[in-house]
């Protein structure tokens, strides 16, 4: 995972590059300050990554099995977490927010409408494994 953290280090020495010529070429302020944004989220991208394998690797007694050229596929195994299959309510979510988007340029009642379908569908998102046939 050093090379994640490295490419993310290259691409804000390329921002920091790009936006010193953009700088002397262009003299303008906007697109000037977009780009030294850019370098900065690149920055901290890398130096999170860079950060987090230097202690995973210290907590793991050595470089990763993603880091070892020795390693084996069969070393990544595990659960990766529960997702579920057939669950309606991720369609849910995402039209509530849908709702509250168009209710910023159609009208704030779609908004409050939109926020009260959201709670709703979050809820029920939640909760959807507590209840009913999947309760446990």
């Amino acid at each position: 995972m050093r090379v994640q953290a490295f490419m993310f280090y290259g691409c804000a020495l390329f921002f920091l590059a790009t936006d010193v010529v953009y700088w002397l070429w262009s003299k303008d302020w906007t697109g000037t300050t977009a780009m030294a944004l850019a370098v900065g989220l690149a920055g901290l991208i890398g130096f999170y990554i860079h950060f987090t394998i230097r202690r995973l690797e210290a907590a793991n007694g050595g470089p990763l099995y993603e880091d070892d050229p020795e390693g084996d596929i069969a070393q990544a195994a595990g659960e990766m977490g529960f997702f579920s299959p057939h669950s309606w309510w991720p369609l849910f979510v995402g039209l509530s927010a849908a709702a509250i988007t168009l209710g910023v340029v159609f009208g704030w009642w779609l908004v409050l409408a939109g926020a009260a379908a959201m709670l709703m569908s979050v809820i029920g998102l939640v909760f959807e494994y507590y209840r009913g046939h999947f309760s446990h």
